[in-house]
């Protein structure tokens, strides 16, 4: 393959030339007058308010997940110094009920799935060579409902109490015979309000992952990471209606005095386990597949070689969204549910280690006679290998119907999803942070801090969810307020707590580290990232650090998986891998101004009806009928919004993340083909609309 490291001139360079699709006129770009005009803030707060730039909301997704991390953390420190020691009196067991509860629905919810979404936000879009989302208003619009969401769950601390039934919340005890404050009502409507944003998103990125990838990549040319992202979305579509269902039933039990769930009516309760837990097991795949997406990012660029076996990994986390759909019921072995049913559940939750352990194998090969390095995010990802592996077999362990039934509702079993959830899926997120934020941001975090970070991280998870494997097996029971002095827990309960302090110190590090850096930069006293710091493989690294408003000067082409990486990598004559390229030579120049889809008001106030409608259906309808006013104006609002900024067509002003100044919100089709609906499109080498 001939490489050239020669830039095209300005008039050379694709994606540069405006034109017309549809009937747009754009010499026509005076302002619609009154609530109808775009908003105009190219700096400040105003800027990221009412942005539509998929960086900025992938941004902002990722500081409210680690607001929230905050919040889940504190939940659960209180928790661990109620166990303490025996017969600890700091809560009580009914505020140990609501901060058990909240802080899995804290976690799951608000913490885990908006940091994968963040990355997604931000990354998809560059790995695929694209200048945006395909619907940009609609991606602001999931942001604002989840952060509504989010607020309006937690709202229940200062009216009456938080949910208080567990994360799973199961029936009959999330009646309002064992549950009489609101707190469950704030649980049902806020996770159906966070589920819209989810859906949203979902939607969102599936057509822009299948419509909007540059020329010549392919669905087996995509970076693992997108492939990983574009199964979760799949996951979203399908299993989001199956709670949305359950949220429905619970509402009206609650609130208008149905009985889906009513023992004493003739309801079944289980109802709700397989409702909930047909959305709760690919849930976790939701949560886990992006972190593997990173790590298979991570592990080639610091391992320098390819990805040991690309489509297998590829297709082995296509299996595990495929086959998650069939283990759901391996959560009520217990339940009564018939040996023919456990044990075909126990079979299926067997099968469906094997592509997981497919994939550990890939990861442990493609570092196998590489040159490691082990740099911060190289740590994490390892972290990752190893401390999800111990989860995993584990969770093996539970598709054994006779050691689930002694272990479930034990501390074991909280050991068990914490190994996956936190040192997987957590641990993978912050190899993404640390691989990714020069990227995302202009500098690198400071590599000491971020050791310290990560084996400080590394030490606390173990002290803290280790010990829980012991008590399990000795019979303590989740979810139990207390313990009595003669039961033998309180050692293995101290060393918990003692490594929650540890994990505690590690996030304050990770928050030294970022605030520390960033003042440093902003004084000139850190160096900023080259483009391509890492010297990466895929798409993102080929453009400045941070990366421009508009992402790519020139649609890019691809002709292999890796593509960037073999532009700056070929074999010569005798079949030796040589460099022909440096990535900062040849990456693009960011210096160019297409129109981008313009900023709007409408999502945030769309989204300020739903909360209000929550509340309306808790307290009064009345509430409720102006929240619906506001959601259908701002409705309105926005099918009459003017397809370009004011300033459309007269440049573009500059901001801290980039160039601002935007388009239309309509989006591409295929590759970047205009959607007919007027919008003003960059043209391709191939003479296509891209982007917006």
């Amino acid at each position: 393959m001939a490489i050239t490291t020669d830039r095209p001139t300005e008039s050379e360079l694709p994606g540069t030339e405006l034109e017309v699709a549809g009937d747009v006129d754009v010499t026509d770009d005076s302002p619609r007058p009154g609530v109808f005009a775009r908003p105009t803030h190219a700096t400040g707060w105003r800027s990221w308010l009412f942005t539509v730039d998929h960086k900025k909301i992938g941004i902002m997704y990722g500081a409210a997940a680690m607001f929230w991390f905050l919040v889940g953390g504190i939940e659960i420190g209180l928790v661990r110094l109620q166990l303490w020691s025996p017969d600890a009196g700091v809560l009580s067991a009914d505020a140990y009920n609501q901060l058990f509860t909240m802080h899995g629905v804290t976690m799951v919810f608000l913490v885990i799935m908006p940091l994968a979404n963040a990355f997604a936000n931000y990354l998809v879009p560059l790995q695929i060579g694209a200048r945006d989302v395909a619907f940009p208003r609609m991606n602001a619009l999931g942001l604002w409902i989840f952060l509504f969401g989010g607020i309006f769950l937690n709202l229940s601390w200062f009216l009456g109490g938080g949910a208080d039934g567990g994360w799973f919340a199961y029936a009959p005890n999330t009646g309002l015979a064992f549950s009489p404050g609101n707190g469950m009502d704030f649980y049902a409507i806020g996770l159906q309000i966070a589920g819209i944003a989810s859906l949203l998103g979902a939607l969102n990125l599936l057509v822009t992952i299948l419509n909007m990838r540059c020329p010549g990549m392919t669905l087996l040319r995509m970076p693992v990471f997108t492939w990983m992202i574009l199964v979760v979305q799949f996951l979203l579509v399908f299993a989001l209606p199956v709670i949305t269902v359950a949220l429905v039933l619970l509402i009206f039990d609650r609130t208008f005095d149905s009985n889906f769930f009513d023992v004493t009516a003739g309801a079944d309760p289980l109802l709700w386990q397989h409702l909930f837990w047909i959305f709760g097991h690919p849930e976790v795949y939701i949560l886990i597949l992006p972190a593997f997406g990173v790590v298979s990012e991570t592990l080639p660029v610091f391992s320098r070689k390819p990805l040991f076996g690309y489509s297998v990994v590829v297709l082995s986390g296509a299996a595990i969204g495929f086959m998650g759909w069939g283990v759901w019921a391996h959560h009520m072995f217990t339940s009564g549910m018939g040996p023919v049913s456990v044990a075909a559940f126990s079979a299926t939750t067997m099968f469906i280690a094997v592509p997981t352990g497919v994939k550990i194998l890939n990861w442990i090969a493609t570092m196998w006679g590489g040159k490691v390095r082990f740099t911060v995010p190289m740590m994490f990802s390892v972290s990752l290998v190893s401390m999800f592996t111990i989860g995993g077999l584990s969770g093996v362990m539970h598709a054994v119907a006779p050691a689930d039934t002694q272990q479930t509702d034990t501390y074991f079993i909280v050991a068990h999803f914490h190994y996956v959830l936190v040192g997987g899926a957590l641990m993978g997120m912050f190899a993404g942070v640390y691989y990714w934020w020069p990227k995302a941001f202009g500098y690198h975090l400071n590599d000491r801090l971020g050791r310290w970070h990560f084996w400080l991280m590394l030490l606390g998870f173990n002290v803290t969810f280790g010990p829980m494997h012991i008590v399990g097996l000795q019979g303590m029971a989740r979810r139990h307020s207390t313990y009595g002095e003669f039961d033998g827990f309180e050692f293995w309960n101290k060393i918990s707590t003692i490594g929650y302090v540890v994990m505690l110190t590690a996030m304050v590090i990770l928050a030294v580290n970022i605030l520390r850096t960033w003042g440093r930069y902003r004084r000139g006293l850190e160096p900023p990232a080259e483009a391509d710091p890492w010297d990466g493989r895929t798409l993102e690294w080929a453009i400045p650090s941070p990366a421009p408003e508009h992402n790519f000067d020139y649609v890019p082409v691809v002709t292999d998986v890796d593509d960037f990486w073999h532009k700056k990598y070929q074999h010569d004559e005798n079949g030796k891998l040589r460099r022909v390229a440096y990535g900062n030579d040849i990456a693009q120049r960011g210096d160019q101004h297409p129109h981008l889809p313009s900023p709007s008001y409408w999502p945030i106030t769309l989204a300020m009806g739903l909360p209000l409608i929550g509340f309306g259906i808790i307290y009064n309808l009345w509430i409720a009928g102006f929240g619906l006013l506001l959601l259908v104006g701002s409705i309105f609002g926005w099918s009459l919004e003017p397809p370009t900024d004011p300033d459309a067509g007269h440049g573009h002003g500059h901001d801290d993340h980039g160039h601002d100044g935007h388009d239309d919100d309509h989006d591409g089709g295929p590759n970047g083909h205009a959607d007919g609906n007027g919008v003003l499109a960059a043209s391709t080498p191939n003479g296509e609309a891209a982007g917006d």
